[in-house]
């Protein structure tokens, strides 16, 4: 199994409309790429100066699985709106 770990940092003058949209977009995610066998996300809460300010979870049966994940059109799709939205991006994939 493969988790796939993110971490979005927004940029200053990303405003809530776009922010909520790309929320939208996450959640729909996994009904629409089969690959995903669980996926987490969410705000991050203690908004401390080190925190990022979302993060999301997902897991995958191998790193086949994760690699389609990557390319499907809809993935795409959202890591355009987090060019948009993000100042810095953090992405880490393990095998646990």
């Amino acid at each position: 199994m493969i988790k796939h770990v993110v971490m979005l940092k927004f940029k200053k003058d990303a405003d809530e409309a776009g922010i909520s949209e790309l929320e939208k977009k996450l959640g729909a995610l996994p009904g629409e790429i089969p690959e995903i066998r669980s996926y987490e996300f969410g705000r991050d809460v203690l908004r401390s100066e080190r925190s990022y300010d979302f993060a999301l979870v997902s897991v995958f049966e191998d790193i086949e699985s994760l690699k389609r994940y990557q390319i499907h059109p809809r993935h795409q799709e959202v890591l355009k709106k987090v060019k948009d939205l993000c100042e810095s991006v953090i992405v880490a994939d393990f095998v646990f």
